[in-house]
């Protein structure tokens, strides 16, 4: 992947082009080929303009970022998390305020910041398919959750976390502005006829591994994986039928040895050039509104943010205020 910016834009962060006060900043994301393209479109222009080394970690673990910051070690300086996780986490007080003085908001989509994190990419929960794998590939919710016409094992996200159960309850014909509040007791009943078809995805990277194996040669994954995933030579089907739009988030753990600087990278991530280049590498969209217009039209028309037509969009508070009673729900019922 090339990784050519536009310096002079880059230039306009005065706070990143600023002497820097620490010689690394650590950085956790979710590994595979979204952590490669991260480095590529943000840590290796930071470094290269302050000097700072950008350090790279993971995959993230929040329970790991929880202990880290109850014992005051932490070691990590900035995480790429999901969008719910951040607005719970920086309301429980594990997080470290963002330095809008540094970070430059006003170009960022509001649906994405808060007092402790700016979006780090905008996706979409999508169908995928390896195509060479089957003789047909499931396009709706419905067809994922038909183990008669889609027979085999199929892959869902293990955490608890937005998506799995939307996808369960869209699947069983609740209309997409009736999910919320989320019936779990009807998600984990829909969820039950396929269980022992289920295996369970942890990390982006292990998405993409089980399907390009075929051991589960479809299933619903992000749809960045499935971008990489095609550009891998391999034959694949993506349905955007009720794709279901969520967005990561970058924070800062509170107590990070190098808050200062991880502001700086922050910044440097959320600017339009390096958030475009993020875009056209992996096929999640910006969360700079700025950077739309510095992509090639047909590349920024296969994003998220284009396939709106029959989009569903997780709520993000909702989670936030009850992600602890979901997942002792969600962890109970995958133990059972």
């Amino acid at each position: 992947m090339k990784t050519t910016f536009a310096f002079a834009a880059v230039a306009a962060f005065v706070a990143v082009s600023a002497p820097a006060h620490a010689d690394n900043v650590v950085f956790s994301s979710w590994g595979g080929t979204t952590q490669d393209a991260q480095k590529a479109a943000w840590a290796s222009p930071f470094t290269e303009k302050t000097g700072i080394t950008v350090v790279q970690d993971g995959p993230t673990d929040y329970g790991k970022l929880k202990a880290m910051v109850e014992a005051g070690q932490v070691t990590w300086d900035v995480v790429d998390v999901e969008g719910d996780y951040a607005a719970q986490a920086g309301k429980n007080g594990q997080l470290e305020k963002l330095d809008f003085s540094v970070i430059d908001k006003s170009k960022l989509d509001p649906r994405f910041v808060t007092d402790y994190s700016v979006g780090s990419f905008y996706y979409s929960f999508v169908i995928g398919c390896n195509a060479d794998a089957v003789s047909a590939c499931p396009k709706t919710w419905a067809d994922l959750f038909d183990t008669a016409k889609f027979p085999g094992k199929r892959t869902f996200y293990k955490w608890s976390a937005p998506g799995v159960i939307e996808a369960a309850l869209l699947a069983d014909g609740v209309a997409a502005d009736k999910l919320y509040p989320l019936d779990l007791d009807r998600a984990f009943k829909k969820l039950d006829t396929i269980k022992s078809d289920i295996v369970w995805w942890s990390g982006g990277a292990q998405s993409q591994q089980l399907l390009a194996s075929a051991e589960a040669p479809f299933g619903s994954v992000w749809n960045g994986r499935m971008t990489a995933l095609a550009a891998s030579g391999i034959k694949t089907e993506t349905s955007w039928e009720q794709n279901i739009t969520a967005a990561d988030s970058l924070v800062v753990p509170k107590g990070s040895p190098n808050a200062e600087a991880a502001m700086k990278f922050i910044a440097m991530a959320t600017s339009a050039e390096p958030q475009a280049a993020l875009a056209k590498a992996t096929g999640y969209a910006p969360i700079n509104v700025d950077s739309a217009k510095l992509m090639d039209p047909e590349t920024a028309k296969t994003l998220p943010d284009q396939q709106t037509a029959s989009q569903v969009n997780a709520d993000m508070n909702y989670w936030a205020d009850n992600r602890d009673a979901i997942g002792e729900k969600w962890y109970a019922w995958q133990a059972k």
